[in-house]
């Protein structure tokens, strides 16, 4: 019985063999070539660290190496190009014809400051012809910008008539805290409005957001035209707050204006005129000043008024009001008396002037007004009317002027 000798065991190491670059088995079955190894993958430092470990063959995330460009061995692609706004054509009309094409609507809110949401101004006015006064209630504001690092804001409204001066024609509400929806209900009332101006002037209502450690910041604005404003008619308006405008529309009209504008920055005096036939005296009534001249370094006066009957009967025809500081919308409600027979009023000239004190130094002067028979206008017709209705309060509005300066201080 003959056995058989196994076949050697295969090994992958077969000794060199000169003869040939192959090596064929000496017996047994024939053996399967071998496979080539497949060849390594190259991946990045950066995709090696954020392999996809999900079960299956280990993968590396696709594009991962465009979030580290500067590790990159080829050029980095340009920047994708913005998208553009889209636009959404109306189904209709055929290939070729002209259709309606209106752009896809953009969210409210933006990063871009121009396209900012900034709130609604909710706000009624009101003239009063015969006091001469515009109400302006401040109700609400809605939807504000935040301004403060905590999300909210600190806001107040501030009211400016245009064209004029700043600081003499300023309203302000209330300071409401940490709010984006305030609610003020408060009425703000300029003094010393004809109808004259209501055709002429613009009002300006700001919001802005109250800061203690700096600068208030603005938040936006709205504009009113007057003229559209009916006397007697509670208007209300619910306007979206804008951008700060450019003050082109001021500027043109102080130009058209000329010299009444120059005239009107000196403010306006609201004086009482009453005789009285049983005391045989003058009643001088010096209620009120609006809008007057800013004289001193901090934008406003310290304004008071002088009031000289001429020609002069020693020192009874000379008063002067009190003091009132820093404000450019004085109000002092004092009476003074002139005890002359009526025959002799008629030849009198009442002159009214307004000062800016000063302390140690020489008053400043801010305007003045004549009232007599020499006078014209609504300056005539005030006087007229005191010598027919006696015994009658007869109030009337006195633009300041330069006339009114009297020789000395």
């Amino acid at each position: 019985m003959s056995v058989s000798k196994p076949p050697p065991p295969h090994s992958h190491f077969q000794p060199p063999n000169p003869s040939s670059h192959l090596s064929l088995p000496t017996g047994g079955a024939p053996l399967a070539p071998a496979s080539p190894s497949p060849s390594p993958v190259k991946i990045s430092m950066q995709e090696h660290f954020a392999i996809n470990v999900c079960p299956g063959p280990i993968m590396p995330i696709p594009q991962i190496s465009d979030f580290f460009p500067r590790f990159h061995d080829f050029p980095c692609p340009p920047p994708a190009p913005q998208r553009e706004r889209q636009v959404v054509r109306e189904a209709g009309p055929a290939e070729g014809e002209k259709g309606d094409v209106k752009e896809a609507e953009e969210p409210m809110y933006s990063d871009d400051d121009e396209d900012t949401y900034l709130g609604t101004l909710e706000f009624s006015l009101l003239f009063d012809q015969e006091h001469n006064c515009l109400h302006c209630t401040v109700h609400k504001g809605k939807g504000l910008k935040a301004m403060d690092s905590n999300g909210l804001a600190d806001p107040y409204v501030k009211l400016h008539l245009l064209p004029g001066a700043s600081k003499a024609n300023k309203l302000r509400t209330k300071t409401l805290k940490n709010t984006l929806n305030p609610v003020w209900n408060e009425t703000l009332i300029y003094h010393g409005i004809t109808a004259a101006d209501m055709t002429t002037k613009t009002l300006r209502l700001c919001v802005c957001d109250m800061d203690r450690l700096g600068r208030n910041e603005f938040i936006g604005e709205v504009r009113v035209v007057l003229k559209k404003l009916r006397e007697g008619e509670t208007k209300r308006y619910n306007m979206g707050l804008e951008r700060q405008m450019q003050h082109k529309e001021g500027s043109s009209l102080a130009v058209e204006q000329g010299a009444p504008v120059a005239e009107e920055e000196r403010g306006r005096i609201l004086v009482s005129l009453c005789y009285s036939q049983e005391k045989s005296s003058l009643c001088v009534g010096i209620i009120r000043c609006a809008h007057l001249a800013a004289m001193d370094s901090n934008g406003y006066s310290d304004p008071f008024v002088k009031i000289v009957l001429q020609p002069e009967a020693g020192k009874k025809s000379k008063y002067k009001t009190s003091v009132k500081k820093k404000t450019l919308n004085p109000e002092f409600n004092e009476e003074f008396f002139y005890e002359v027979p009526h025959d002799q009023l008629a030849k009198k000239t009442l002159e009214i002037s307004v000062w800016d004190y000063d302390l140690g130094m020489s008053n400043d002067f801010i305007g003045g007004v004549e009232l007599g028979i020499n006078a014209k206008g609504e300056r005539l017709r005030h006087w007229f009317e005191c010598l027919k209705y006696m015994g009658k309060k007869v109030e009337y509005w006195h633009t300041l002027t330069q006339q009114g300066q009297p020789s000395s201080d």
